[in-house]
């Protein structure tokens, strides 16, 4: 990471120059106004050390310029002679952090890093617009895709909180992120938290943060995601599958608008719209005591449901298309044309994958045979080499007996989708009781499923 440095003090420089470069930062040096704009444009630094007092223009004049010059890039403002509207000028500027000298060096750098992660949310946020294009159009156009679009036109200019229910792989992250690209806070940071693949452990400290010394471990203060969806958008995926403690520290951060980081005592006001996902019957987790009730009602203030592929089948030729451009430009692969009776078969498919099983079904077809029309048995051979033949129940014998062509390591891993389902379907698709079943930690059984597609 390249950090500018910009103040006329050159023993402050070296200071800085010796601290941040045993860090592993590469540090960029400027004594005036006129030399850091030079710097940012031929450097683009990932953050700017900006001393309020400099000869000719003073910080706070330069600060606008270096918005102006690198829009994205955190600004941390620094004084020995600084007072209150220095400070309130220099936010209202757009600064990240007002330090004051003499500077230590734990507050440099745990300054530095919470300005890093910010920029970080920011370029995910942006690459997301971009991956989804103007208006982050929602993919369909059947009755059920233009309810799901008419409901996001609806809610997405509010501040409203919104639950997006439906199966694996129907889209809600992209329905999500439809949202957030069509509500005001689109210039803000979108910052999701996979509330499932989080270690329970550690799922409060990833969504409040927490200070140095908080746990064994915590050897840095870290800002918490919903400090980094400041000003933007929170995605809390799989919300259903967090711990009673986590739920009741959300409902009060949702009631309150303040969070507190683990181990520390400072309330921080926070900025942030909250919408949330899950896969689950999240009325049915209530009556058997896995979910409060009043953190669902903060949280469903407007519902949006994704239909399952299988129920809109007269939108598999505007997927298909959309998802061959997707893999053209973000793999470089080429999906060759659909005859019509082989859309014909997608249509019959049941997709128990949704989208995702789609996207992978053109994927395995661009690597295999990407000279080829794509016809009605060359889509039923893939189906069954691929996803539908991975879901259907192992077989009566011990797997791996038969000669059908198929590797140890293919037999070993139909069995132990054979397993996994087993036990989400004896769990109702609660993935933490399948986890308790098959004797593993729910994170372990999600790397599992992604590993053998199974959602």
């Amino acid at each position: 990471m390249r950090v500018l440095v910009v103040d006329d003090e050159a023993n402050l420089r070296r200071m800085l120059r010796s601290l941040l470069t045993a860090e592993g930062w590469l540090v960029e040096e400027a004594g005036s106004a006129e030399e850091a704009l030079i710097r940012v444009g031929q450097t683009q630094p990932d953050v700017v050390l900006l001393d309020l007092v400099l000869p000719g223009a003073s910080g706070l004049d330069l600060l606008p310029r270096l918005r102006t010059a690198s829009p994205d890039t955190p600004v941390i403002m620094m004084s020995g002679e600084a007072n209150l509207s220095d400070a309130v000028r220099a936010t209202r500027e757009g600064a990240f952090h007002f330090l004051e000298k003499p500077l230590g060096s734990e507050a440099v750098l745990a300054t530095l890093r919470g300005a890093l992660e910010v920029s970080r949310a920011r370029d995910l946020s942006r690459a997301l617009r971009e991956e989804m294009g103007p208006g982050a159009r929602l993919v369909g156009d059947s009755s059920l895709m233009q309810e799901v679009r008419a409901v996001i036109e609806k809610v997405a200019p509010t501040d409203a909180r919104v639950l997006i229910t439906g199966e694996s792989g129907t889209g809600k992250e992209m329905a999500a992120i439809a949202i957030h690209a069509l509500s005001a806070r689109e210039g803000g940071p979108f910052v999701r938290v996979n509330s499932a693949a989080i270690p329970s452990e550690l799922v409060e400290s990833e969504m409040f943060g927490h200070e140095r010394g908080a746990f064994t471990g915590a050897t840095q203060r870290r800002r918490g995601r919903f400090e980094l969806a400041h000003r933007g958008t929170l995605f809390l995926d799989e919300v259903g599958d967090l711990g009673g403690g986590a739920q009741a520290k959300l409902l009060r951060t949702l009631e309150t608008g303040v969070v507190q980081r683990v181990g520390g005592q400072e309330n921080l006001d926070v900025d942030v719209r909250v919408l949330a996902a899950t896969n689950r019957d999240l009325a049915d987790a209530v009556r058997t005591g896995n979910f409060r009730e009043d953190l669902l009602f903060r949280l469903e203030v407007v519902v949006v449901r994704m239909p399952a592929l299988r129920h809109r089948p007269e939108d598999l030729p505007l997927l298909v298309s959309h998802l061959r451009g997707r893999l053209r430009v973000k793999q470089g692969l080429s999906v060759p044309e659909f005859s019509d009776s082989a859309m014909a078969r997608l249509a019959e498919h049941g997709w128990p994958g949704n989208v995702r099983e789609l996207l992978n079904l053109l994927e395995r077809i661009a690597i295999l045979h990407p000279d080829e029309v794509v016809d009605p048995e060359l889509v039923e051979s893939l189906l069954h080499s691929g996803t539908a033949r991975r879901l259907a129940p192992a077989p009566a014998d011990a797997p791996g007996l038969d000669h059908d062509g198929r590797s140890l390591r293919e037999k070993l891993d139909d069995y132990e989708r054979h397993l996994i389902k087993g036990a989400l379907d004896e769990s109702e698709g609660n993935v933490a009781e399948a986890a308790r079943h098959l004797r593993t930690d729910r994170a372990n059984l999600y790397r599992r499923m992604d590993r053998l597609g199974l959602r």
